[in-house]
This record gives C-alpha cells, sequence and structure tokens, in this order.
C-alpha cells in the first residue's frame, strides 16, 4: 500500500501547484473548469491509438508498447486525481483510506504480481481499454475504474512496481512542464526531434535510483540546451 498512498500524495501535491488549493470543487486557480473523466477517456483514446487498429491505414503495422506504457501512466495521472476529488467531496475517508481501498479490487492482486503479458490479440487488448472508458461513463464506482485501470496496467506490462517508477518520472516532468511554461503555450515539448516523455524514460533507464529532485534537475539541464540553442 506504500507506494499506492505515495502516488496519491504525488498527485495531491502536483494538482495543489498546478491547480490550486480547492481544485477538487472542478475549478483551477484561474477558473478553467476541471473533468478528470474527459481526460481519461482522451488519454485512453491516444493508448487505443498505439495499435494498428485502423483497417485503412498500417494494416501490418506492430503495437507500440512502449507508447502504450506511457499512455498507461498518463491515464493514472487522472485517475488518481479522479479519486482524490471523489473521496474528499464525497467525504468518503482520508488518503490513507482510499489507498486501502484501492488495494482490495479484483484486479489488485494479479497486477501487483503481474511478471509480463503474453500478447497475442490486440483487439482483446484494447476491449479491456474500452470496459475502462464505458464503467467511467456509466458512473460506475471509483474503486471499479480503478480496477479496470490495474486490468489497463498489467495489458501494458506494468505492475505496481513499474508503474510506481514511470509515475514518479512523469509526475516530475509535469511539475518541469508547468514550470516551463506548459500551461501559457511556450513550453517545448519536442527536444532534438525526441518527446520530452522519451528522454525522461532514457534518463531513469540509465539511472534507476534517480531521486525525483535529481531526475527534475537532468531535465533542467537537457532542457537548457535546447532552449539555448
Amino acid at each position: 500500500m506504500h507506494k499506492l498512498l505515495q502516488m496519491l500524495r504525488l498527485q495531491q501535491e502536483l494538482n495543489d501547484e498546478t491547480n490550486g488549493i480547492g481544485w477538487e470543487k472542478g475549478v483551477t486557480k484561474h477558473g478553467k473548469r476541471i473533468d478528470w473523466k474527459r481526460c481519461i477517456y482522451l488519454e485512453g483514446a491516444e493508448l487505443i491509438d498505439s495499435y494498428p487498429w485502423k483497417h485503412w491505414k498500417n494494416i501490418d503495422a506492430t503495437p507500440d508498447y512502449e507508447n502504450i506504457k506511457i499512455e498507461t501512466v498518463d491515464i493514472w495521472h487522472f485517475v488518481l486525481s479522479l479519486a482524490l476529488q471523489i473521496y474528499k467531496n464525497d467525504r468518503l475517508g482520508t488518503m490513507e483510506d482510499l489507498a486501502t481501498a484501492l488495494t482490495q479490487t479484483p484486479h489488485y492482486k494479479t497486477f501487483v504480481e503481474n511478471d509480463g503479458f503474453e500478447h497475442d490479440d490486440i483487439y482483446t487488448e484494447i476491449n479491456v481499454v474500452e470496459t475502462m472508458l464505458e464503467d467511467l461513463f456509466c458512473t460506475a464506482p471509483i474503486e471499479t475504474i480503478v480496477d479496470d485501470f490495474y486490468a489497463v496496467a498489467v495489458v501494458a506490462d506494468l505492475n505496481l512496481n513499474t508503474l510506481y517508477k514511470l509515475y514518479v518520472g512523469k509526475n516530475v516532468l509535469n511539475r518541469f512542464r508547468q514550470n516551463h511554461g506548459y500551461k501559457e503555450g511556450t513550453y517545448l515539448k519536442l527536444w532534438d526531434g525526441e518527446e520530452d516523455n522519451v528522454v525522461m524514460q532514457r534518463l531513469l533507464d540509465n539511472d534507476p535510483d534517480m531521486t525525483p529532485d535529481t531526475l527534475y534537475q537532468a531535465l533542467k539541464n537537457r532542457y537548457n540546451t535546447i532552449v539555448n540553442n
């Protein structure tokens, strides 16, 4: 449960910093409406587009499983945010209570113990994502949405440990983006032809023990070489 609780805390901190205290009411400090469900389904669509599902285009392509992992982590940010919002607004309990509830869903054990998914049928994998999106808009309980996400994570070859590593990395990258003009539209997402997501993941692969502060500084150093050239 420690990793789940830590990710909930990090997401709370990120939302407080970028959206303002009280974002759970559904409005940012800039007066913009927040819709976590829309965030989830749009990221879900991007995940699905990482599969060669189109019958009219690139029919012999292979799924981009590295990007599927990244999109899954992006979805997790928004799922955590939705869970935090619901728990606070409906007064369902503390953050610790939420973390505990998220360990008691049907797919949690499979998710934690996942050591590799045998990819066979892309349409079955896509259906796992679409099940989450269907439940999302059928007003299923947040525990069901999170459990659906665990099933998506398993298909993406993620478990609790690997999700935690990538989540922390993306959390740091999101903070970095916000501090370097993301909201204002001045942030450069492509770094020498690579998305910043890819750069972040490579930094973590090269140094798995990198702390969040060290990763932030490494991103800053790399970004400065881009904007100053």
